[in-house]
C-alpha cells in the first residue's frame, strides 16, 4: 500500500484537477458533465460540513495511528457529496488523509471491487505500516438502500429519481452517516 500512497494527492490537488476540467475541457469527454456537477456538489459539502464534536470525540477515543487513503475521481456522483467531508474530517482530527485517483492506476480498486465493480469512493484504512485495516464504500448504507431499491424495481424507482433522492440525501447528510460507518470499522 506504501506505493500507492506514494502517489496520493490531498484535497485541495483533487479539487483543482476537477475545477481544471470544468475551466479547460476535454473535447468529447464522456465524463465532461459529470466533472461540472462534481464541482458544484464538492463546494456545496464544503460550505456546509462542520466537523461534528460527537463523532470528533468518537474517533479520538479509538486512538488510531493509521492513515485514511481514498481511492476516487472528483467526476464520481457518490465522491462528490462524500470525499469533501471524509477528508476535512479526518484531516481536523490529525489524521493522514490521502486521495488515490482511481482511472491513474486500476490495480489498487482491483483489489477492493464492490460486486464485481470498480465502484468508488473506497476508504482504506490503513495501519501505520500501510497494511489495510479495513475499507469502506462506494456509498453509506442508506444510499446502497436506495441503489438496492432502484435495481429491484427500475419501473417504479427510476433513474432519475433514484438519483435525486441520493443527492438530497447527501446533502442533508453532509457526510455524517459516511463518517459513522467508517469509525466503526476502526
Amino acid at each position: 500500500m506504501k506505493n500507492y500512497w506514494d502517489k496520493t494527492v490531498n484535497f485541495q490537488e483533487y479539487f483543482n484537477i476537477a475545477d481544471e476540467r470544468v475551466k479547460n475541457p476535454i473535447e468529447g469527454d464522456e465524463k465532461q458533465e459529470y466533472y461540472n456537477l462534481g464541482v458544484q456538489r464538492m463546494n456545496r459539502t464544503l460550505k456546509t460540513f462542520k466537523v461534528e464534536d460527537d463523532l470528533s470525540e468518537a474517533f479520538k477515543a479509538k486512538n488510531f495511528n493509521g492513515k485514511i487513503m481514498i481511492i476516487s475521481e472528483p467526476w464520481c456522483g457518490d465522491a462528490s457529496a462524500t470525499v469533501p467531508a471524509l477528508y476535512n474530517f479526518f484531516e481536523a482530527c490529525g489524521t493522514d488523509c490521502k486521495i488515490f485517483l482511481r482511472d491513474q492506476d486500476t490495480s489498487l480498486i482491483d483489489q477492493f471491487l464492490t460486486d464485481g465493480t470498480q465502484s468508488i469512493p473506497k476508504v482504506l484504512i490503513l495501519n501505520e505500516d500501510f497494511s489495510v485495516k479495513a475499507s469502506w464504500g462506494p456509498r453509506p448504507k442508506f444510499g446502497l438502500e436506495l441503489l438496492k431499491k432502484f435495481k429491484e424495481n427500475p419501473e417504479s424507482y427510476p433513474r432519475e429519481e433514484f438519483y435525486n433522492d441520493l443527492q438530497v440525501y447527501y446533502a442533508k447528510n453532509r457526510g455524517r452517516d459516511a463518517i459513522q460507518e467508517i469509525l466503526e470499522l476502526i
